[in-house]
C-alpha cells in the first residue's frame, strides 16, 4: 500500500448539513478506518465494467478521507484520464446499516465509494435507495447514496502523512472473500447450506429414517468445522462482527462449536438454515447474512412473453401505403351506373349527356398512444434486466398491435368508450383509422353466409367472390387460426387431405398466402378478410410519426414513458376488399356417438342444433344397429354453427360377429 494514489479526497464530511436535515457524525464510519472498498462509477453495480478501482478509507475528526487507486482496465484508464484532465471532480459514497438519533446519523457501513459528475446534487444531501424517510429514532436497513458536494485532490495536491494508511485483513468484506474463491470452494460453502435444507426435508418426509438415511447434526458440525477452518477463516471478518458475545482466534471473529451446534439443530427443526441463523443473529454477532442467501437468479435476460401471437403485426403494417400528409381525399367515379353506359344514336333524335356519379370521402388523422410508468425505487431495485429498455420495446409493441389491429376489424372498443381509436365506419367525411371490417360497401366488399356454413362452401363462396374484387394485384387472406384449421382438415371420401399445405389452400382460393390473426377471434361471425394493404393508406404528418417521450414525475419520484402517433388510415381504391361473414347464429359443440363393437350398435346423442348424418342423410338420435362401416358427420342445423377447431368426424368400423 506505499504506492502513490491516483487521487484523494474527502468521502464524507462530518458536521454537513444534508438536504433533507440530517447531519453525518464524526464518528458514524470510525470502525471502517483503513478499510478498503470499490471504486465504481456513478454507484452502478449491475455491471463489472463500472468497477474501476479501489479506495483506501481513512478516518479523520471531520469526515472520511479516501485514496483512490485505478485499476488497469480500459474504464479504470479512461476514469483516470477524466480525474487528471479535470472532467470528473467529485466523490459520492453508498453506505447502508444506516442509524440515526434524532437527526444525526450515529453509524453506517460504507460499501463503494464512485465517482459522480460533480452538480448532480448541490451541496451535501443524502438520497435513499431503499427506504423511505421514517420517523422512528433507529433504524438498520436503510441504504443511502450521500453526496458532499467536495471536490477530490490530484495525487500532486494530496495531504502529506507520514505514513501510507494499511488495510487490515480482517475488515475484508464478504463479497471480496467469495469473489476470491474459486469454484470448488463456492460449490463446498453452497453444499454446506444444502446439506441443512436437505437434512430438514428428509425430517419431514419420513422421521423414522431420517437418522438412518441423511447427515447427523454432530456430523455436519464437524464438516463445518473442518471447511471453515480450511476455506473460510477470512469470511468471518465480515459476517461475525467482534463483540463480547463471540469468541475471536487469530484476531478474527468465529462461531463457537456449541453456537454453530445450536444454529444447526435449529435449522433443522425450523427446516431453514437461513431463518436459525437470522434467529439468532443479533445473540451471536452476525451480520450481512444476505450475502450469504442471494436472490434467485432469471433464467433470461428479459421477462418471458404471454402475449398473442402477432406475427400478423409487422406483416400488416409493412403492407400498407403510406403518405406524408394525414389528411386524405379519394374521389370515385362510378362507371358501373347504367347512365354512364355508351349510347346508340338514331338519326332526328337528341342526344343525352353521360351521367358519371362522382363519390369523394375524407379521412382525417387521430392520436394513438400508449402510456407506462415506473417507480424510480423500481428502476433502481430491478438489477437482473434493463427493465427501461424493456419496457419501451413492450410499449411499441402494443401500440403496432393496436394499430394493425384497427386497420383490419378496428379496436373492439365501444363508440363510448373514450379510450376508443376513432373508426368514421362508413362517414364521407370522419377523422381516425377506417377499419376494414366496417368499412363502406363501395370500397369493402361485404359477403354473409349461413350461420352453419361448412368448410367446402365457404371456400366455394370465396372462390366466388373473387369476381368482384377490383383490388391492386394478388390480395392476402387474414383469418383465424381456427377458421384456417377447419380448411385445412378437409378429406376426400378416401380420408384424404384435399389440402396438403397453406399454399395449396392459398392457390385455391385465389390469394397469395393466408395469414392468422389471433385478435379477430374477437368477432366470433368473422371468417376472413381477403385485400391486399398497399391499397389501404395510412398517412402522417411531419412530426405525427411515431414519438417516443421520456419525463419524471419528481411528486411522486415516477419516471413516466409516452409513445404516440398521429395519422389517419383508409382504404383508397373502391372494391378493394373482401369481408367474409357468418350470420349471426348459435355456437353449439357436438357431442360424439357411442359405439358398441360387440353388437355393432351406434348410439346417436341428441344435440341442440346438430344434425348427424351418414353419407349425406340425417340420421335419428338413439341406437341404430350398422352393417358396414360407417362415417358419421356432424352438421349444425339452420341458425347453429359448431365451434371452429371441435370435432364433426367420427369413423365407426363394422366388426363381423358371424364368425
Amino acid at each position: 500500500m506505499g504506492d502513490t494514489p491516483d487521487f484523494s479526497g474527502y468521502a464524507t464530511k462530518a458536521g454537513l448539513v444534508c438536504s433533507d436535515g440530517l447531519t453525518i457524525t464524526s464518528g458514524a464510519f470510525q470502525h471502517q478506518d483503513g478499510v478498503r472498498v470499490p471504486l465504481m462509477w456513478q454507484h452502478k453495480h449491475n455491471e463489472s465494467e463500472n468497477v474501476l478501482g479501489y479506495g483506501v478509507l481513512e478516518h479523520r475528526d471531520d469526515g472520511v478521507y479516501v485514496r483512490g487507486y485505478f485499476n488497469d482496465t480500459p474504464e479504470g484508464r479512461r476514469a483516470k484520464e477524466f480525474v487528471r484532465h479535470g472532467d470528473i471532480n467529485a466523490l459520492s459514497i453508498f453506505a447502508n446499516r444506516l442509524k440515526k438519533r434524532g437527526k444525526e446519523v450515529m453509524h453506517g457501513i460504507i460499501r463503494e465509494v464512485s465517482l459522480v459528475i460533480a452538480g448532480a446534487n448541490p451541496g451535501a444531501s443524502i438520497d435513499y435507495v431503499s427506504m423511505a424517510h421514517s420517523s422512528a429514532e433507529d433504524y438498520d436497513n436503510a441504504e443511502a447514496i450521500i453526496y458532499t458536494g467536495l471536490t477530490l485532490e490530484h495525487a500532486d495536491t494530496e495531504e502529506s502523512t507520514d505514513e501510507e494508511p494499511t488495510v487490515a485483513d480482517n475488515e475484508e468484506t464478504v463479497k471480496d472473500v467469495i469473489d476470491s474463491m474459486s469454484e470448488k470452494q463456492k460449490n463446498v460453502m453452497y453444499y454446506m447450506i444444502g446439506e441443512v435444507e436437505a437434512q430438514a426435508e428428509a425430517d419431514d418426509d419420513n422421521d423414522d429414517d431420517a437418522a438412518e438415511h441423511s447427515m447427523s447434526a454432530e456430523d455436519f458440525i464437524a464438516h463445518v468445522d473442518k471447511t471453515i477452518e480450511e476455506k473460510f477463516t477470512n469470511m468471518t471478518a465480515n459476517i461475525f462482527e467482534k463483540n463480547g458475545d463471540v469468541e475471536t482466534s487469530r484476531g478474527r471473529a468465529t462461531l463457537t462449536h456449541s453456537q454453530i451446534k445450536t444454529i444447526v439443530d435449529d435449522g433443522i427443526r425450523m427446516g431453514s438454515f437461513k431463518d436459525s441463523l437470522l434467529a439468532h443473529a443479533e445473540d451471536y454477532g452476525i451480520t450481512d447474512i444476505e450475502l450469504l442467501f442471494p436472490d434467485a437468479k432469471t433464467m433470461t435476460d428479459k421477462p418471458e412473453l404471454l402475449a398473442r401471437q402477432v406475427e400478423w403485426v409487422r406483416n400488416v403494417l409493412n403492407a400498407t401505403k403510406r403518405t406524408p400528409f394525414s389528411k386524405v381525399k379519394s374521389i370515385v367515379a362510378d362507371l358501373t351506373a347504367e347512365q354512364a353506359r355508351a349510347k346508340g344514336y338514331v338519326k332526328g333524335n337528341l342526344k343525352k349527356e353521360e351521367v358519371i356519379r362522382l363519390l369523394r370521402r375524407t379521412t382525417g388523422p387521430a392520436t394513438i398512444y400508449k402510456k407506462q410508468k415506473l417507480d424510480r425505487d423500481d428502476i433502481i431495485d430491478i438489477t437482473d434486466f434493463d427493465v427501461v429498455a424493456w419496457l419501451k420495446w413492450e410499449i411499441r409493441f402494443m401500440l403496432e398491435e393496436e394499430l394493425a389491429r384497427a386497420i383490419l376489424i378496428g379496436d373492439g372498443r365501444s363508440a363510448a368508450d373514450e379510450d376508443k381509436i376513432k373508426d368514421p365506419e362508413g362517414q364521407t367525411d370522419g377523422t381516425g383509422i377506417r377499419s376494414i371490417l366496417h368499412d363502406d360497401e363501395m370500397y369493402a366488399i361485404h359477403v354473409e353466409l349461413p350461420a352453419n356454413v361448412e368448410p367446402k362452401a365457404q371456400i366455394e363462396q370465396v372462390i366466388r367472390s373473387r369476381s368482384q374484387y377490383r383490388g391492386t394485384g394478388n390480395p392476402t387472406f387474414y383469418t383465424t387460426d381456427s377458421n384456417l384449421i377447419g380448411l385445412l382438415l378437409q378429406e376426400d371420401k378416401m380420408g384424404r387431405r384435399l389440402y396438403e399445405t397453406e399454399a395449396a389452400l392459398a392457390a385455391a382460393l385465389r390469394v397469395s398466402k393466408i395469414e392468422t390473426v389471433e385478435v379477430m377471434e374477437d368477432e366470433p361471425n368473422l371468417l376472413g378478410i381477403i385485400v391486399n394493404l398497399i391499397d389501404y393508406n395510412l398517412g402522417t404528418n411531419a412530426g405525427g410519426n411515431l414519438t417516443f417521450f421520456e419525463d419524471f414525475d419528481i411528486d411522486f419520484n415516477q419516471n413516466k414513458y409516452l409513445m404516440e402517433t398521429r395519422l389517419s388510415g383508409a382504404l383508397t381504391k373502391p372494391k378493394s376488399a373482401i369481408v367474409l361473414k357468418r350470420a349471426e347464429g348459435i355456437a353449439v359443440v357436438a357431442t360424439a356417438p357411442q359405439f358398441d363393437s360387440a353388437t355393432n350398435t351406434l348410439t346417436v346423442p341428441t344435440t341442440t342444433g346438430v344434425d348427424y348424418t351418414i353419407d349425406g342423410e340425417v340420421i335419428t338420435a338413439g341406437a341404430v344397429e350398422i352393417d358396414e362401416t360407417v362415417d358419421v358427420i356432424a352438421v349444425a342445423q339452420d341458425g347453429y354453427y359448431i365451434q371452429p377447431n371441435t370435432t364433426t368426424h367420427w369413423v365407426f368400423t363394422y366388426t363381423n360377429t358371424q364368425g
